[in-house]
């Protein structure tokens, strides 16, 4: 013992490249032999010994089921040396029709769903093959593949399946390893099959661009919609990208309400997960506008019921759900497999590549096998047939032999026979003597040789070889092949909010206290100049609207506020309600900051420069450029003395005019080249010069189609000015008289138009009218004007707005 100790017994080491190499050991035994599938069946070890467990066992599909616990005792026992939940998780997984496209185990008992419940215990669920499953372990038995040595080299187990079916892009698959991940999405086998028919016949010389002309995309056992190709075809053509999924949804009316209805859910997303997150947005008032949410799934299928608020507007929550819920995901494509055990990044033609050329292998090691025992039964065969020939001959020598010995080698002298030959004739019962058992052997002999001619033709000619895989790729084809699940759209824009929401023009309102609400121009009908109106919006405890204003449904609207700040948001996003109806709080869609509220809004377009003018006469010119992306919680857009407001927000050209009417009747017209372009929060300069107690209530662009200027007072008095009757003066000047006022009256507001125009004058109390601008008289700038719309004893005129389509000048 002493000697076991001595310096000579003793090797020095290196640490650090022991624990390299082991690391290096530990990795590559976890990648091939637990978390990388093989590129050929597309298995990873553990499923590939289920399968070979359940063959064994004569689990076919048309056999009575056994019991779980016993297939994976089976597993653990002899092939797979690791829990039996491991094993168990992963029979369960193939059982389930919504996380494999084709499952391969058919199962009898509770395996999960798509809530994230857990399958029932082993001992509890029953399992057999699903046809299609039989097809990966077909021909296993005819020297297909290369068997191994199990865990204790005590048994055999296929290297890799002979499988018929592409089963790596088939069903995909996912899996982390050391260093390594994988994860590939399943496939519509009709489109795969025709892949591999198009790159066999092709003998490999096709491009991954024909190839997508095929394999259109993923083909999720969940459904769903895949949009964007240039993104499915540039993760396709590198093995790895991103791939984005939609939930299906439809619209259903239930009861007085609109609800949207999923029916389809992305891939692998757990159902009762995405129900709570949706519930949470709704408690957080993330989301508003959802009045109810249940789940009416059933086994006919998925189906989310997400009932909505009246007047809300279906494809804006839908919008909003797509962003902040897992009704959208984005699936990371990482095809790596193993290709002759070594991990390799696959592109989708690789993929391809390499399950057919196992098929080739395959089919050539079949026909090698059936050539070879087709050989030895035609050499039985023809030795039975010498037998009856000669059958008197034979019946002698054998019974005139002293042994079986004896006689063997006399029949093998007398008739040149070999031992297999001879054995076989030995074997031969007496009924085999008859005439009809003659010629059932002249025909098996007849068969055989063109068998074996057969089989000499598949190994030795290219075509005959690659007709028959290809008559077999066609009969999976026919055999189990389905309709899409997965819809593949071209583009994001394919499916974007502004394709389903309707294209209309909306009048929105502001009320004092920050209600807005939108209702379509259609629903106003033109009256008579000097009617009532009607009623626009129902207010309560002093509320009043304080500002109107006409857009299109899908513009970006800018609401400009009280602190010259400055925000985003989509006019769809803003309910569409009754004209009588109060409105949805503005806080609801962006994210004022206390004290603050919206002051005016301004459609985002194209243009030149935003125009600014505030309550106390100072005018800005500003770059759209400096608007653009702007932040959720706003960000300052003009610096605002103290006690000053801001009153109007329109866009301009450098060659346009720019009117600015003031409470007390004054107005002034200047060229917008007279205002510099100015930073965002510069606080601008002086465009008019304003008398004790007067204050801007009014401002407008005018461009070249510009004819005339509509004036409105308070108390509902109009008029109609010529542009060319207000005499242009330069910037900062007190201006001219525009409106004779009378009885305490004030101008509410005025606005540029256009020949032809329609108007729509709105009031505190919520009246609206829309009437022709032609029907009210142009007058001089001294003159009174008529009365427009009939107010009642306690409302004022608070705005009026150009009510023709495409013209979004507002005040």
């Amino acid at each position: 013992m002493k000697d076991l100790f001595d310096d000579k017994n003793i090797l020095p080491i290196d640490i650090k490249d022991t624990m390299q190499q082991s690391y290096l050991d530990y990795s590559m035994s976890v990648i091939v032999g637990r978390a990388i599938p093989d590129a050929r069946d597309g298995l990873k070890p553990v499923h590939r010994r289920i399968l070979y467990a359940m063959k064994e066992l004569n689990l076919d599909h048309n056999k009575p089921y056994k019991k779980s616990a016993r297939v994976v005792g089976d597993v653990i026992g002899k092939y797979h040396p690791h829990g039996d939940m491991a094993v168990y998780d992963a029979l369960v997984r193939m059982s389930q029709d919504f996380s494999m496209r084709y499952p391969l185990i058919d199962g009898q008992g509770n395996f999960g769903s798509l809530d994230g419940d857990s399958a029932a215990a082993m001992r509890y669920t029953e399992v057999r093959l699903s046809k299609i499953a039989e097809e990966m372990l077909k021909d296993l038995d005819k020297n297909t593949v290369d068997f191994i040595p199990n865990y204790d080299d005590s048994l055999l187990e296929p290297a890799v399946l002979p499988t018929f079916i592409p089963n790596l892009l088939m069903n995909g698959t996912d899996g982390i390893a050391v260093g390594f991940a994988t994860k590939i999405p399943p496939h519509n086998l009709s489109e795969v099959i025709d892949a591999c028919i198009a790159y066999l016949e092709n003998d490999g010389e096709i491009d991954i661009d024909e190839i997508l002309k095929y394999i259109k995309g993923p083909d999720f056992p969940t459904g769903g919609i895949c949009f964007d190709k240039a993104s499915i075809a540039e993760a396709y053509k590198k093995g790895i990208g991103k791939i984005k999924i939609r939930a299906r949804v439809k619209e259903e009316k239930i009861k007085n309400r609109i609800a949207l209805i999923v029916y389809e859910i992305p891939y692998q997303v757990n159902k009762a997960l995405l129900l709570q997150s949706i519930a949470q947005l709704v408690k957080d008032k993330k989301i508003d506008g959802i009045a109810d949410l249940r789940d009416e799934s059933n086994k006919e299928g998925v189906r989310i019921v997400i009932e909505l608020k009246k007047d809300e507007q279906p494809q804006v929550i839908l919008n909003k759900l797509f962003k902040l819920t897992n009704l959208q995901i984005t699936f990371g494509v990482n095809m790596m497999a193993l290709v002759d055990n070594t991990p390799t990044l696959l592109n989708i033609k690789d993929a391809v590549a390499v399950f057919v050329k196992h098929r080739i292998d395959v089919v050539k090691r079949r026909t090698a096998y059936l050539l070879a025992k087709a050989k030895e039964r035609l050499h039985i065969v023809e030795g039975l047939l010498i037998t009856l020939d000669n059958i008197d001959e034979v019946v002698a020598i054998i019974k005139s032999s002293q042994s079986t010995s004896q006689a063997r080698v006399k029949l093998k002298e007398r008739f040149r026979l070999s031992d297999k030959q001879t054995q076989a004739i030995l074997d031969m019962k007496l009924s085999r003597l008859t005439a009809l058992e003659w010629q059932k052997l002249v025909d098996e002999k007849n068969g055989l040789i063109k068998d074996i001619e057969y089989y000499e033709s598949v190994l030795k000619q290219k075509d005959v070889l690659k007709k028959l895989i290809k008559d077999e790729f066609l009969y999976i084809k026919n055999s189990y092949s389905d309709k899409r699940r997965t819809q593949i759209l071209d583009r994001v824009s394919d499916i974007s909010v502004e394709d389903v929401v309707k294209d209309e023009d909306l009048i929105i309102t502001f009320s004092k206290k920050g209600y807005v609400k939108a209702v379509p121009v259609s629903v106003y009908s033109t009256q008579n100049r000097g009617g009532k109106g009607r009623i626009a919006a129902t207010f309560a405890d002093n509320d009043y609207i304080v500002d109107i204003f006409l857009t299109n449904s899908l513009n970006t609207l800018l609401c400009f506020t009280n602190m010259g700040r400055v925000y985003a948001i989509r006019a769809y996003y803003i309910p569409k309600q009754a004209p009588s109806s109060r409105g949805r709080p503005i806080v609801n869609f962006i994210k004022l900051q206390p004290q603050e509220y919206v002051k005016t809004v301004l459609p985002a377009k194209d243009g030149d420069s935003l125009f600014f003018v505030t309550s106390s006469g100072i005018v800005k010119r500003s770059s759209f450029e400096n608007f653009e992306n702007i932040p959720s919680n706003g960000k300052y857009a003009i610096k605002l003395a103290s006690q000053d407001t801001l009153v109007r927000v329109f866009s301009v050209s450098n060659d346009d005019e720019v009117v600015i009417v003031t409470k007390n009747g004054m107005c002034v017209r200047f060229d917008v080249s007279q205002v510099r372009d100015m930073g965002r929060t510069a606080a601008g300069v002086r465009g008019i010069r304003l008398d004790d107690n007067d204050e801007v209530v009014s401002a407008d662009g005018l461009s070249k189609n510009h004819t005339k200027i509509i004036v409105i007072t308070q108390k509902g008095i109009g008029k109609l000015i010529r542009i060319e009757d207000i005499r242009k003066i330069n910037r900062g000047g007190r201006g001219v008289k525009c409106i004779k006022l009378l009885n305490g009256d004030s101008v509410a507001s005025s606005l540029a138009l256009h020949d032809n125009d329609d108007i729509i004058v709105i009031t505190k109390n919520g009246k609206v009218i829309k009437i022709e601008a032609s029907s009210i008289s142009v007058f001089s700038r001294y003159a009174r004007g008529v009365k427009i719309i009939q107010l009642d004893d306690d409302d004022i005129v608070m705005g009026v707005v150009v009510a023709e389509e495409g013209n979004e000048y507002s005040n």
